[in-house]
């Protein structure tokens, strides 16, 4: 036998003319299967961190309400209920050098024992408010496309589950 058969017919050793690596339709195949898998999972980890925010933002609504009501017993007033949104929205996390959500306290002009707080969304929160009275009566009145607003709770869902 030719001595080239034998030597690459040996245990160990590759034959001359084979290659190695990938053909250009395997990678595109592992490229395809990248792209599918991406296409997945970037908008379900982007709705992950916008339930995040929106779960930031309904905290600060609550603990907004409680302050409200704690300088409610001490003033026998919600005239100045902006101060605990204020003091509220300072425990809120920033994006950038802005808050996520911007709380905001109305007392109701006609009737002193009444109030809104309204959180609205900044940045790519801007689609997202939501509110809470006097009464403890949660709503969510601005979603983006796409997301289900929900008059009788906070949506946190796309599909306008309540927490």
């Amino acid at each position: 036998m030719h001595s080239y058969f034998r030597r690459a017919c040996e245990p160990g050793l590759r034959h001359p003319l084979a290659h190695g690596g990938f053909t250009l339709i395997e990678v595109m195949i592992v490229v395809a299967i990248i792209a599918i898998l991406a296409a997945i999972a970037l908008p379900n980890y982007s709705d992950y961190i916008k339930r995040g925010k929106i779960t930031e933002a309904t905290t600060a609504l609550s603990d907004a309400r409680q302050r409200t009501e704690q300088i409610f017993l001490d003033t026998r007033s919600y005239a100045t209920c902006q101060t605990a949104a204020d003091a509220a929205q300072a425990q809120l996390p920033k994006e950038g050098a802005t808050n996520t959500f911007v709380l905001t306290c109305t007392p109701d002009g006609a009737d002193p024992s009444k109030y809104t707080i309204v959180a609205k969304g900044q940045g790519s929160m801007t689609d997202f408010w939501y509110q809470i009275d006097q009464s403890g009566a949660k709503s969510t009145t601005k979603a983006p496309s796409g997301w289900a607003t929900n008059p009788d709770c906070w949506a946190v869902r796309k599909s306008g589950e309540c927490t």
